[in-house]
């Protein structure tokens, strides 16, 4: 229903960011909010128009703003792991973001991606999880791309498909728009057919970074 009262879970998930960004908007002002004693509660119509505001008043507009993996990706930041739990995958592909020089804080990277993982599961389901924050110490959107050999049996994904292929972003905290739509275009990019089964069976970094920017 397009008047549905969410909760501040559900607000964080439909937009993926924080629990407490959520919270903190709220707080000062910034999302259309109310409070029902001490609890905030948020019409999903009102988010809705909020978000598309906000995407159309920054610097480009939404319909200027053109995501192209080939920015934001090299084949150097996609690899193959063999992990079972999330955290160790996590970890490892946090850490072949960090040699990305946009990122200038690996520790703080692997220790907020960790933390907001454990905040809310990041699985989109069919396999797939786009774990993501957005730091200061982050100069500019960049990701890395996670194919795991086995399945990672811990992420809860929303679908009981265990997930495979992970794309972990990092963004400038005033990257809001872009990174909205940068989220967005993956979303509708990893619905492409066979595109999961492709990247599973790609048998380097480079013909799995082929497939991304087709």
């Amino acid at each position: 229903m397009e008047d549905d009262i969410l909760t501040i879970e559900e607000v964080a998930s439909y937009l993926r960011v924080s629990e407490r960004t959520v919270y903190d908007w709220a707080q000062k002002g910034e999302i259309p909010s109310g409070k029902i004693g001490t609890v905030w509660r948020f019409k999903k119509s009102e988010i809705e128009k909020w978000v598309n505001e906000r995407l159309s008043s920054s610097t480009k507009s939404s319909s200027d703003i053109v995501v192209q993996i080939k920015n934001i990706l090299s084949p150097e930041r996609i690899v193959f792991m063999n992990h079972q739990t999330k955290h160790d995958s996590l970890v490892q592909l946090a850490q072949n973001l960090a040699t990305a020089p946009q990122v200038k804080d690996a520790k703080e990277l692997e220790v907020e991606i960790l933390k907001r993982e454990e905040l809310m599961s990041t699985s989109i389901g069919r396999g797939l999880a786009i774990p993501h924050v957005r730091l200061s110490s982050v100069t500019d959107l960049v990701m890395s791309v996670g194919i795991s050999k086995c399945d990672i049996i811990d992420f809860q994904p929303i679908d009981e498909t265990p997930v495979r292929v992970m794309f972990m972003i990092g963004a400038a905290f005033n990257q809001h728009s872009y990174y909205l739509k940068t989220l967005s275009h993956l979303s509708t990019k990893l619905r492409e057919p066979d595109l999961y089964k492709k990247l599973l069976d790609a048998q380097s970094p480079m013909e799995a970074y082929n497939l991304l920017i087709q």
